[in-house]
């Protein structure tokens, strides 16, 4: 029995020695990592930080190639044809993986079959803000504000289709108001409206409206996270604030179908190694985004429980593009 035992454990130690040393190994040529956005966007600056501790793992250069176009399924498109010989990698969120293939009869690829999830890098939150001229600090406020005010109860979007839209539509259903989105070419002209008091509530992700919250500019009233954020300690939660609403987005990165099972397995370690290095951690939160070290099963869960999540949402609000 004892000489079983051991055999087992050398077997299983052996194991893992041969999968530390399979992933240490260089690739055989140089890594390309596919975005679906312009540079200097949040789903960007992660590709650009996890890209550079990336290239001295895995000895070769890395690579961040920008496709922007269709909200970023252009790139999934490409990435998805990319011959099986070639490293690729695509860093995606929501709106490409989860939100276009509900709302868009051919969207050039399946989110599911055609891609392999590789790891889960990071998270951000929603933010519910307020122009300093709406009349109230708090969510229950606004919420009786709203209700008041039907004609008033505009929220404000960075985009038609992205989450923020969604969000913005499951606090209107959560809180049962009548909630009017209007969505923009982007956050800034958002921001623009917002601070102007030409939109009166607006819905965007954290990083983009805590600087304008901070100078005063604006005021936000909740965020979506299940706890507080470090970023913004004196802002409640949603569910703090009285509604019982979580939710966050993320960028995650992706693999063509193609590529083969083992180098898929030493890029999910490698990332995850880099995404547990103290440096990477400090630049991720610098950018105002959450880290995360996921493993490809555990990549897995949480995109199929965010699927869970988001579809019944997006199927409801009869949005189409």
């Amino acid at each position: 029995m004892l000489k079983h035992i051991l055999r087992r454990l050398t077997g299983t130690l052996a194991l893992a020695a041969i999968a530390c040393a399979t992933a240490a190994q260089p690739l055989d040529s140089p890594l390309r990592i596919v975005v679906g956005y312009a540079p200097g966007g949040a789903t960007d600056r992660v590709a650009r930080i996890v890209g550079d501790k990336l290239q001295a793992k895995l000895g070769v250069p890395v690579v961040v190639d920008n496709k922007p176009g269709a909200g970023g399924r252009l790139a999934a498109q490409q990435v998805k044809a990319t011959p099986a010989a070639q490293n690729v990698l695509m860093l995606a969120n929501p709106a490409v993986m989860v939100v276009a293939p509900l709302v868009f009869k051919d969207n050039g690829y399946d989110a599911e079959r055609d891609f392999v999830p590789v790891s889960h890098v990071n998270d951000y939150e929603f933010a519910l803000s307020v122009a300093t001229a709406v009349p109230v600090r708090e969510l229950p406020h606004l919420l009786a504000w709203m209700r008041a005010n039907p004609e008033k109860a505009n929220v404000g979007v960075p985009a038609t289709g992205s989450l923020p839209h969604f969000f913005g539509l499951m606090v209107g259903e959560k809180a049962k108001v009548p909630t009017q989105v209007i969505g923009y070419r982007g956050s800034s002209p958002l921001l623009t409206d917002l601070i102007g008091g030409q939109v009166p509530i607006a819905v965007d992700t954290l990083d983009v409206v805590i600087p304008q919250h901070q100078a005063g500019k604006i005021r936000i009233l909740a965020m979506s996270g299940a706890k507080r954020s470090p970023f913004a300690p004196e802002v409640p939660t949603f569910k703090e604030a009285g509604l019982d609403l979580v939710a966050t987005g993320w960028n995650t990165f992706f693999a063509p179908a193609t590529m083969p099972r083992e180098k898929v397995a030493r890029l999910s370690q490698a990332i995850r190694e880099v995404m547990q290095d103290p440096d990477t951690v400090r630049r991720f939160k610098d950018s105002l985004m959450t880290p995360v070290a996921s493993t490809q099963e555990q990549t897995a869960a949480m995109l199929k429980a965010y699927r869970a999540q988001w579809a019944p949402v997006v199927q409801k609000s009869g949005y189409q593009p």
